[in-house]
């Protein structure tokens, strides 16, 4: 993306069903099924109209939510022979 070079901060639709569970919507894009999450302001006004849409459709609560604490849990790396997996903090 131009002019980010990192990803702080992650923005979510969460819906909230009937019974109280939560869950981020996806849409159908192309056959591919994209979830209603954004990385800059940008980004979330242009899916908010979905969400609205969402609630509209089906009765119930879409939720903005930001979360905030970034941290790197795991690296998946190409394999080329070795272990692609990373742990950061792990030796």
């Amino acid at each position: 993306m131009k002019g980010q070079l990192r990803i702080d901060t992650v923005h979510a639709f969460i819906v909230l069903d009937h019974d109280g569970t939560e869950g981020i919507p996806a849409i159908n894009v192309d056959g591919t099924m994209m979830p209603l999450v954004a990385a800059d302001a940008a980004r979330v006004e242009s899916l908010r109209p979905i969400a609205q849409l969402m609630a509209d459709a089906n009765g119930v609560t879409v939720k903005l939510v930001r979360f905030s604490a970034r941290e790197e849990v795991e690296e998946l790396r190409p394999s080329g022979g070795g272990s692609s997996r990373v742990v950061p903090g792990a030796n």
